[in-house]
């Protein structure tokens, strides 16, 4: 179980472990923690945040899928965006889930993801069909991310090496395919679709 929130980390653990079929073999509080714990305890499923410092729950299930293969990961979090879905499934994750699932039917995922079997929030699935991949190249959202936090033109084109002009531009496109009128109505839209995870 990985999940950078102790309090929600415990809940998650104690819950599943009211189940007599399922353990909790191990808990960690960052992303870059998650290899390392499964291939010491060897799960047979690995329930990750999206979120998590370190690294990001998607990134550590494609470190995992590549290194521990036979755990499959089931993706619990409380960012259900459809963008985050399709990179999970794409890391290879088997399910996908938010937080507030019944505890019941989240015990049912994990059996479900552990006999190899794909889990998807339903919701989240149909959002996800209905939004599509995203319209943004790589440097229009590494210039969003960049801009998310509130920096100037001057600042983000120091952070990323590129003109001032060219972040102009950049940001130009990024506002006109996202349907957004300002820099930050973009990143607000890129980010609940999911589109500025690495």
């Amino acid at each position: 179980m990985a999940d950078d929130q102790a309090l929600v980390r415990g809940a998650l653990v104690a819950l599943l472990e009211l189940e007599r079929d399922i353990r909790v073999v191990g808990q960690v509080g960052r992303g870059d923690e998650v290899v390392d714990a499964a291939l010491a305890e060897r799960p047979d499923v690995a329930l990750l945040d999206v979120e998590m410092p370190g690294l990001d729950g998607i990134s550590a299930t494609r470190l995992l899928h590549e290194r521990l293969p036979e755990c499959r990961v089931l993706m619990v979090t409380t960012f259900g965006r459809p963008g985050y879905l399709r990179k999970a499934l794409e890391a290879g994750a088997y399910g996908f889930v938010v937080k507030d699932t019944p505890a019941r039917e989240l015990a049912d995922a994990v059996r479900r993801v552990s006999r190899g079997l794909r889990v998807i929030d339903p919701n989240l699935a149909a959002d996800s069909m209905v939004s599509g991949a995203s319209p943004l190249t790589d440097r229009e959202t590494d210039v969003l991310r960049a801009a998310r936090d509130g920096g100037t033109v001057t600042d983000i084109a120091k952070a990323l090496f590129l003109s001032e002009g060219t972040v102009r531009n950049h940001l130009s496109s990024a506002i006109g395919k996202t349907s957004a009128r300002t820099r930050a109505e973009a990143v607000r839209i890129a980010l609940d679709s999911g589109w500025l995870l690495p």
